[in-house]
């Protein structure tokens, strides 16, 4: 089925079962945002919630809340846009298999957008405290939209073919911004808009932006969509949603006619105002830090509006889902991308950006013993290319050691990267460079450091199974293995980086030289039983708290003519630092009130 509006697609999800109605009034304070939580943390249904506090609009969650369910949604154009991906990762499958990537013309006449006449979307106006103020941690800044399509043309070159719509926190309540003419613009390092506000910076003229919410759900996952530059949003979103993106032209700012809301305002240059708190996808408050805002100028809704959102927190959440869709559709571009690249995963349960997992070939002396020289190369293609320059840690191993390795299965990936890296020369440092802007574990926003952890060869060692019997003492206990070669150690709570250096030298001389092949990664952490209970945790608490530059040591560590190496275990300490952001909790009491609703009779009851 291919909608044409959000309010055709919820009746759809609705009518098959996908969906479930709320009828009872909903505090959109925290109260909507751990129903959202909840619900998708069962995997259960998108939610429609008829009767938001404080708003006369009806909101929908979780519409992506499952991979099954966003294929459903776009189910009669997926395949084709598979097809069109992967014909642009191998052109050869239009001669291997034409008669399946013939479908791929039938999108085509879907990409150009079409202008349109009286649309909908401008028929009504309102205010921004009139939309659902959806708050969803106790320390949020204030109301937020959370899943905005947000629109800008560069200034230097306008048109589609230069635009850029992209997922962007717009902050609608709160802070010093003024009640219904101001609203926050919050866009990380790297992102298209900011090349579109540094060129309106340079012409001296104000940035006119327009945020579209709902619409066909096209229109939301274009904006998420990792697209090359020659491939604007709003020409993908056509070829998704099986229908042209419909547009309107309305005191100089574009407006997407299928809508269900538009906010239209202007980013006028040096102009900052505080954003923030917000609670983001690594599992921690953003901080308030100074961004551009809006001055709004209209807020349009359509006559059936219906206001969609999702919450962002610890991994996984919906945007998880986002990522396994975005990963199956251009899963065959990215080896192609870079060369030399067999397979790379962005690990969700790390936040993304903080850590990669890469597989690549190691070719260049055949003739000789192998170890990492062309992986070597690849990681720092990998690290040049779109997104992946924000990662902090990248693991890359040869796929020529071990073809049936899956880079998914993460107990494997490191059981394999632990037994062949040798420490004393595969661990390359970048300091003093650019990281995610929701990454507090570095030296200031947007700033930390890079590690490629590059490993080739024969196994060198055999990991250690069992947790070993080692005598600690001082302020560290409660060794604990988390997979075989990973070791994680209790320590005190962390005072300050000169501390630290003291407290991990005194560990050294705790660690017996007969664990250095059976245990080489050790972790330095706040709660052992925590990190150690799962993988995930693992990969949160070690990937998230710590800075390559900052946070490794090494037993019998070295610095020859400028490389850092250890000759026994990495050690990383991944302790939560005083500068970093307060983790995510949430509000006991709002847990308490959702409980309630689950109880026999209550309109959760069998879904949470």
């Amino acid at each position: 089925m291919r909608y044409k509006s959000l309010k055709q697609c919820v009746n759809d999800l609705h009518r098959n079962g996908h969906l479930v109605k709320i009828k009872e009034e909903i505090d959109p304070d925290l109260e909507i945002a751990e129903i959202q939580r909840r619900v998708y943390e069962a995997k259960g249904p998108a939610l429609f919630f008829e009767n938001v506090k404080g708003s006369p609009f009806p909101a929908v969650s979780n519409l992506f809340g499952t991979t099954e369910r966003s294929k459903f949604i776009f189910r009669s154009t997926l395949k084709c846009v598979e097809h069109l991906i992967s014909l642009k990762a191998d052109p050869s499958l239009i001669f291997k298999n034409p008669l399946k990537t013939a479908g791929v013309s039938k999108i085509a006449f879907n990409i150009l957008p079409l202008k349109s006449i009286n649309p909908k979307v401008t028929k009504n106006r309102t205010t921004l405290d009139m939309l659902p103020q959806v708050k969803c941690w106790p320390d949020d800044g204030g109301a937020f939209v959370l899943l905005p399509q947000v629109y800008s043309e560069d200034p230097l070159k306008k048109g589609f073919l230069n635009s850029n719509m992209g997922m962007y926190r717009i902050q609608i309540s709160g802070n010093d911004y003024i009640n219904n003419k101001e609203c926050g613009l919050h866009y990380q390092i790297r992102r298209d808009i900011g090349i579109h506000h540094a060129n309106a910076i340079e012409k001296g003229e104000p940035l006119k932006i327009s945020i579209f919410v709902g619409g066909p759900p096209a229109h939301t996952f274009s904006s998420v969509m990792p697209l090359p530059s020659e491939l604007p949003e709003v020409y993908f979103a056509g070829g998704l949603a099986g229908r042209n993106f419909r547009y309107t032209k309305k005191n100089g700012y574009t407006i997407s006619s299928d809508a269900d809301f538009c906010i239209t305002g202007t980013v006028y240059p040096d102009k900052i105002k505080p954003e923030g708190p917000f609670g983001d996808h690594l599992g921690y408050y953003s901080l308030t830090h100074d961004f551009p805002y809006l001055e709004v100028e209209n807020v349009y809704h359509r006559d059936d509006a219906i206001w969609p959102f999702t919450v962002v927190g610890r991994p996984p959440q919906e945007d998880t889902s986002f990522g396994e869709l975005i990963h199956e559709l251009t899963g065959p571009m990215v080896p192609k991308s870079v060369s030399g690249l067999k397979s790379l995963h962005a690990v969700d349960a790390a936040g993304v950006h903080p850590l990669l997992l890469a597989i690549g070939n190691e070719r260049y002396t055949p003739y000789k013993e192998r170890k990492p020289e062309e992986i070597l190369a690849v990681a720092n293609s990998i690290l040049g290319f779109n997104h992946c320059t924000l990662a902090k840690y990248l693991f890359i191993s040869a796929y020529e050691d071990n073809p049936e390795l899956d880079i998914n299965n993460i107990v494997d990936y490191f059981t394999h990267i632990l037994e062949r890296v040798d420490f004393t020369r595969d661990l390359h440092f970048q300091t003093m460079t650019t990281i995610d802007t929701l990454d507090y574990s570095g030296t200031d926003l947007n700033e930390g450091s890079k590690l490629i952890i590059a490993a080739a060869g024969k196994p060198i060692r055999d990991l250690g199974y069992k947790i070993p019997d080692i005598n600690l003492k001082g302020s560290f206990k409660k060794p604990l293995m988390v997979i075989p070669g990973i070791l994680a150690i209790e320590g005190k709570e962390f005072e300050s980086y000169d501390d630290s250096k003291k407290e991990i030298e005194e560990l050294k001389t705790q660690i017996p030289k007969e664990l250095y092949d059976k245990f080489p990664l050790i972790l330095v952490v706040d709660d052992s039983e925590f990190t150690a209970r799962n993988i995930n945790n693992f990969l949160w608490t070690t990937f998230t708290r710590s800075n390559p530059s900052h946070d490794i040591y090494g037993c019998e560590s070295f610095t020859e003519f400028k490389h850092w190496g250890c000759r026994g275990s990495l050690i990383i300490d991944a302790r939560l630092k005083t500068h970093h952001a307060k983790p995510l909790v949430e509000d006991p009491e709002i847990t308490e009130k959702v409980n309630q609703l689950a109880i026999k009779g209550g309109p959760l009851e069998g879904i949470i």
